[in-house]
């Protein structure tokens, strides 16, 4: 239905791609359009984690980072998606109005889909305040309830190796369209 986004990003795609870098360096597949969305959440069978990304700083301190940890796990889920709120903001929109229905927006956030259906959500508010530690150790917790897929996502050396962008989007230039 969907092909390409029609609107286009807010923050400079140039200043975000470390926070993209480090999801897709821990196993993650971007996105980027609401075809891509409907691609990969059509697919009801087994779990799916999709991580709604940010600029904000409780992403970079606590989301990404926890995120990523938890995905160490030896339970994980079949497909690992992301969405990177304010740059792919169609396919955002997408996710939010036909899979999130009636869910408040809210970014960072992360959903935990079992053959279809919604069966664990953090929300931003559930993340604001917590450590790396924590949000993993949350995360975890739900794979190990709902996953049975093996796990890690990526070998030890690839996560010791990820780069944690802690940039916020305060420091983050707006983008321009040059």
């Amino acid at each position: 239905m969907f092909q390409i986004n029609t609107r286009g990003p807010i923050y400079d795609p140039a200043a975000v791609q470390p926070m993209r870098d480090e999801l897709t360096a821990a196993g993650f597949t971007e996105l980027l359009t609401p075809a891509d969305v409907d691609t990969f959440l059509g697919q009801k069978e087994g779990t799916t984690l999709v991580m709604i990304n940010s600029v904000c700083g409780c992403a970079a301190g606590s989301a990404r980072p926890g995120v990523t940890l938890a995905l160490q796990n030896k339970l994980i889920p079949n497909r690992i998606v992301t969405v990177f709120a304010g740059q792919d903001r169609d396919a955002v929109d997408h996710l939010r109005n036909a899979y999130l229905p009636g869910i408040p927006p809210s970014s960072p956030y992360m959903a935990l889909f079992k053959n279809g259906e919604v069966v664990y959500l953090m929300q931003r508010m559930n993340i604001e305040g917590k450590t790396a530690d924590m949000v993993a150790e949350e995360l975890t917790a739900a794979f190990n309830e709902h996953c049975t897929f093996e796990g890690p996502s990526v070998p030890k050396e690839q996560y010791d190796a990820i780069l944690h962008a802690k940039a916020c989007g305060s420091k983050i230039p707006k983008y321009s369209g040059n």
